[in-house]
């Protein structure tokens, strides 16, 4: 097949090109607030890797940045990977322990299968090319940008024999870049990256870079694209809202070894059919990461998927997996196989750079779609966060993800649902109190990667050991083993309680409110009450002479469901954490133990729902749900009669 732009968007190109402008979206032209740069132009570090990683690759600079800038925005991530294991500026991918933590989610332990997609390790090819170790590129930026470079470099030898004398001579080797051999991700990567450089951007980095591409007239030349003999994904009808962008790509379905348990990146299943397997939840998650590169992972043997991806530019949604058939996106079996996940584009340390009104509202659209198909209630405890869900153990709890993060807007996001936390059913005597501070006017300090954060809003309220901005943050067994104070690392999620979230009001002094809180007595600063809103609902608290209970990560039911269902026993175990007696937590339920059982590839008639006698309450335990065994709780009255 013959891939190139077609007729039409040359046209549209090559008019935006003489008028020497282009549509500008909000999330590509805007700057932090910030009074100045701290540097301008060639002074800035950033600036200065770019332009001498251009002059050592022969890479024209304006496609070096582009790219760059349309991978990360420019940033690092404090070198952390983003959710397709790219690090750096340049997203320089090595799948390796981080995409095969098994987003199924189905051990006691992580798993740490490798993950061998050559799309998935271009790290490793980069640093051969430069001679460098791996580990340099992860954590160096100027080190990284010349190993994007390099890398370029050596895809457009590959295509032209020699690097290319103009920018435009460059699409093929951008479009190799994106790292997908599907027609659509590769072509519209390489779009965007014209795009980019046809407007100019600038903008400064979370840890205070600066840099700036000027806008360049520069033609696409596609010529080339050919060569590279991409593949058509498949499409068909996406479930998706009338009026809203939105295709379906299939996510890839495939044996990846001689095993049939080695497989991915997702389930078949019978979930709109089978009422014991109910769709429950829809749980929210940035890619860390762009749009595309979340597609393209999906695509390769990454051991992940979602249901949906939306771009936080456009708005655009792709689906990825039939909401029948279980994603592989949660991290928590129990909760990938009762749940929808939607990724949107960003990094949870940027937040505000790429959580877009365009991306609020297609999301708020397709979430109050998918809740109406099978219904799913509208309320904070089945409209999750990824960040809002527990581990299955105690190894997985401390090392579950904590996307969107703070910056996601709860509040906003609930009015587009029509759900918005001020209104409903409140019971001022119930003792439940609903968090919901002004979001943009609630800016604490945080810290990424050892270094501050621009203030920006977020969704939480910081929570202490006692009603004083003195007393230490509050600790969680799972982050801070040793017990050691909270911190106000954006990732330390044990001391924030979230917007939406709803707790029982433990006590009260001054300005201050405390909540029980993850098996504690937590405090949050709350002046007559403008933090919160009465909330209302089922409490329970441990059961009568029980002097505290365990509490789980999931549903799953008693060791003689599995024996008769003919299944190896789970070895369900208890998280880190207990309640003690008289605390008492917002819940919902009772909900029937179940688990699907499914560990082979295309094997439906191994697959079974495993149905037990034992039931649980889910509860608003701390900043992540959890549950409780019925046998273990008694249920209060919240009226206190």
């Amino acid at each position: 097949m013959s891939i190139r732009l077609s007729k039409r968007r040359n046209r549209m190109l090559l008019t935006a090109f003489t008028a020497g402008i282009l549509t500008v979206t909000s999330s590509l032209s805007a700057l932090p607030s910030r009074a100045a740069p701290p540097a301008t132009g060639t002074d800035s570090p950033l600036q200065q890797a770019f332009e001498s990683a251009s002059l050592e690759f022969g890479v024209p600079l304006e496609v070096l940045m582009s790219v760059a800038y349309n991978e990360t925005r420019w940033e690092s991530h404090g070198g952390e990977p983003s959710m397709g294991a790219g690090y750096g500026v340049m997203h320089l991918t090595q799948a390796n322990e981080h995409l095969s933590a098994h987003s199924k989610g189905d051990a006691e332990e992580p798993d740490y299968d490798r993950v061998n997609d050559p799309a998935l390790r271009t790290l490793d090819t980069a640093a051969a090319l430069l001679g460098v170790s791996p580990d340099a590129l992860k954590l160096d930026t100027e080190q990284n940008i010349r190993g994007g470079a390099a890398l370029l470099a050596s895809y457009a030898r590959e295509l032209h024999g020699s690097l290319p004398a103009t920018a435009s001579d460059w699409y093929a080797a951008v479009a190799k870049y994106s790292g997908s051999d599907a027609q659509e991700l590769a072509q519209s990567f390489a779009d965007d990256v014209y795009a980019t450089m046809l407007q100019g951007v600038e903008a400064v980095t979370t840890d205070g870079q600066y840099a700036k591409l000027n806008a360049s007239a520069v033609v696409p030349n596609t010529s080339l694209l050919d060569t590279l003999h991409l593949r058509s994904a498949q499409k068909s009808g996406a479930d998706c809202p009338n009026g809203l962008a939105c295709r379906y790509i299939p996510a890839a379905y495939s044996l990846y070894s001689g095993s049939a348990t080695d497989y991915g990146n997702y389930d078949l299943a019978n979930r709109t059919e089978n009422g014991d397997l109910k769709i429950k939840y829809i749980v929210i998650h940035d890619v860390e990461g762009s749009y595309k590169s979340a597609i393209n992972t999906f695509l390769s043997k990454s051991y992940v998927s979602a249901h949906y991806v939306i771009d936080s530019t456009t708005g655009e949604v792709t689906q990825m997996v039939r909401p029948k058939d279980v994603a592989w996106q949660a991290g928590n079996w129990y909760i990938n196989a009762h749940s929808i996940g939607i990724e949107h584009s960003g990094f949870a340390a940027e937040g505000g750079k790429w959580y877009s009104e365009q991306m609020y509202h297609a999301s708020a659209r397709l979430v109050k779609y998918l809740a109406k198909q099978y219904d799913i209630p509208l309320d904070r405890q089945h409209i999750l966060g990824h960040d809002e869900l527990p581990g299955l153990a105690p190894a997985n709890q401390t090392g579950m993800h904590w996307d969107p993060g703070a910056y996601w807007d709860w509040a906003h996001y609930f009015t587009l649902l029509g759900e918005p936390f001020e209104s409903g059913k409140k019971d001022k005597k119930s003792g439940i109190v609903t968090i919901n501070g002004n979001f943009k006017q609630n800016m604490p300090p945080l810290e990424y990667g050892g270094k501050p954060l621009e203030p920006q809003p977020v969704s939480f309220l910081p929570l202490y050991s006692a009603p004083s901005f003195d007393a230490p943050l509050l600790s969680d067994p799972a982050l801070h083993p040793d017990g050691s104070p909270g911190t106000i690392k954006i990732n330390d999620w044990g001391d924030k309680a979230v917007f939406g979230q709803s707790y029982y009001q433990a006590d009260e002094q001054g300005d201050w409110t405390a909540i029980y809180f993850g098996g504690q007595k937590a405090w949050f600063h709350n002046p007559k009450g403008k933090n919160t809103v009465p909330g209302s609902g089922m409490l329970v608290t441990p059961k009568k002479g029980a002097a505290s209970i365990p509490v789980y990560g999931a549903a799953f039911p008693e060791p003689a469901a599995y024996t008769k269902a003919g299944i190896p026993v789970r070895n369900r175990m208890a998280l880190q954490y207990t309640i003690p007696a008289g605390q008492k937590y917002v819940a919902t339920g009772p909900i029937k133990s179940t688990e699907y059982y499914a560990k082979l590839y295309n094997a439906p008639e191994t697959y079974k729902v495993i149905q037990g006698e034992e039931e649980f309450y889910q509860i608003s335990f701390n900043h992540r749900i959890a549950f409780v065994k019925k046998s273990d709780v008694d249920v209060v009255d919240p009226s206190g009669k």
